[in-house]
């Protein structure tokens, strides 16, 4: 029963998570195929959904067979960790000088004159394969901590685990497809979540950056110490009060300012 919890929460977890992440990668995507007429803009769309798909998948078995070397980890934590900073300090330099992020790239875009069909779709599929490493590495990296099933390995994760990080990058594609106007109207309403979010994706950097130093080859943190109850309540009490004041200290007068 105490691992089902355990498993259901990070679960949730990811959901909500995914669930920004995904709607503020769908409003970069609509961004990118906007200068094209309406039948092209759809299909350039629809492959870039059918390539995401296929990234999504590459990158989690690729990730799930190398997730136990200490460096790869480090890579990811740094990876992590730099995303949030750079989407911090864009967010909070393009704020200052009253311009979001979206109307940055569409003014871009403009000032191109846009590009032919093709290599919007190839833009697009960079863009995915962004979108998927970091949607996956935040997942695994959420995922490693969690106890082992006893129901076999896949890569170097327990298939629970395993199967927790698969659930979590198809429920980012689900969003993106289906529910990310409803994601991206609650983002416009409360800007602070998508500041909160990227923030979350920073404190899970710092989730993998204990795991690395925990690790048994660097051992600079006792090994046990990235799966006590102690770090986990930690984790997860700090990932809450991001959460909510994400969603407290954001109100709709500063949408609308």
């Amino acid at each position: 029963m105490e691992l089902l919890l355990e498993y259901g929460w990070v679960l949730l977890v990811l959901i909500g998570l995914e669930g920004i992440l995904a709607a503020d990668n769908a409003l970069v995507l609509a961004i990118m195929v906007k200068h094209l007429p309406d039948d092209q803009r759809k299909k350039a769309l629809f492959y870039g959904l059918a390539g995401a798909f296929v990234l999504r998948f590459g990158s989690l078995f690729v990730i799930s067979f190398l997730v136990d070397v200490w460096q790869v980890q480090a890579i990811g934590a740094a990876y992590l960790l730099f995303i949030s900073i750079k989407h911090l300090y864009d967010t909070f330099s393009k704020k200052n000088r009253g311009e979001t992020g979206a109307e940055e790239q569409a003014e871009e875009m403009q000032e191109k004159g846009g590009t032919g069909f093709w290599m919007t779709v190839l833009k697009v599929e960079f863009a995915d394969l962004a979108f998927a490493v970091d949607s996956i590495l935040a997942a695994v990296a959420l995922a490693v901590a969690l106890p082992a099933t006893g129901l076999g390995t896949i890569g170097s994760l327990d298939t629970g685990q395993f199967l927790v990080v698969l659930a979590g990058g198809m429920i980012g594609l689900i969003i993106m497809r289906f529910a990310a106007n409803v994601f991206v109207k609650l983002l416009k309403e409360r800007p602070g979540l998508e500041v909160a979010a990227f923030i979350i994706v920073g404190w899970v950097g710092i989730k993998l950056v204990v795991s690395v130093l925990a690790h048994e080859d660097v051992h600079l943190l006792p090994h046990d110490f990235a799966h006590s109850l102690a770090w986990k309540l930690t984790f997860y009490l700090v990932l809450v009060a991001i959460a909510v004041a994400g969603w407290f200290l954001s109100n709709k007068k500063e949408a609308e300012a």
